[in-house]
């Protein structure tokens, strides 16, 4: 019997329960933000948020929509909890990251409530294993408040435009600064390391833009360290939503297609890391 068919056992309420006939839907995308141990998860009817941040300066966050889930019940507004997100993806692949061609590995996801662990069914051929992996009190997340309101600039991007740019990017620089523009150079990606600086434009009517709204001329700077984890999603992703508000906040949305075809996204928010003065442009 699928898991999905399955009722808790008697007397038991999940504050939290899903399942999933894939696993791998699930274990890639918490992949794509895995760049610190723990995560904070937040469910609620609309489905689950993977939160991970680091040094307060960037935050990731994978959504999987509860219509990806073949079933997924929130009892409570809202269910969140802090875990470690290693042991997460540990769990998840207990049968192997590659599954034999037509198998895969089914998922029941059954969180009780505060101080509960997260228990996890994994089904393989027949063999079950039961995974029981303690949760915390959530950390108080940062909010980058970045509403479409107060977006200044934004441009969509086929991925592989910027697979391409990050392949080719002089990693040695500390920072990436990102030009945007309503005149040429319209998008510029700069690096300034160890060979000099170099530049990569992408005009407005390139093949690889499919949206450009830009309203004002700005210049930030990133520190690369903060964005090499990004690329883990972008290598995942099939286009990118590149928007930044008018104190130079960096949101990198990629919208990922799972081995369904189902859509799920993955988002970076970033703080820009200096301010640039005109003599430096």
């Amino acid at each position: 019997m699928p898991f999905s068919a399955q009722p808790p056992a008697s007397g038991e309420r999940y504050a939290l329960s899903a399942s999933l006939d894939n696993a791998r839907h699930l274990s890639s995308l918490l992949r794509a933000v895995h760049f610190q141990d723990h995560a904070t998860c937040l469910a609620t009817a609309s489905g689950l948020r993977v939160t991970v941040e680091d040094a307060k300066c960037i935050q990731a966050n994978a959504f999987i929509q509860a219509e990806i889930f073949q079933e997924f019940s929130v009892q409570e507004e809202s269910v969140m909890f802090r875990i470690s997100l290693s042991v997460l993806l540990d769990c998840l692949t207990i049968f192997g990251t590659s599954s034999l061609p037509g198998t895969s590995t089914a998922l029941r996801m059954c969180y009780r409530g505060y101080g509960y662990p997260l228990v996890l069914f994994l089904e393989e051929g027949g063999v079950v294993t039961v995974c029981k992996i303690n949760t915390q009190e959530p950390d108080e997340l940062l909010d980058f408040d970045f509403c479409s309101t107060k977006v200044v600039n934004k441009i969509i991007l086929q991925s592989e435009g910027l697979r391409e740019a990050f392949a080719e990017l002089d990693m040695t620089s500390e920072v990436l600064q990102i030009t945007m523009s309503p005149d040429k150079p319209y998008f510029r990606l700069s690096t300034f390391g160890n060979a000099g600086s170099a530049h990569l434009d992408y005009p407005r009517d390139s093949d690889l833009m499919e949206a450009f709204h830009c309203t004002q001329t700005q210049t930030n700077r990133y520190k690369i360290s903060l964005l090499k984890p990004s690329t883990k999603a972008l290598a995942l992703s099939c286009k990118v939503s590149i928007r930044t508000d008018a104190q130079g906040f960096l949101s990198l949305q990629y919208m990922i297609r799972n081995e369904d075809g189902q859509i799920c996204f993955v988002e970076y928010y970033c703080c820009p890391d200096e301010n640039i003065s005109e003599a430096e442009l």
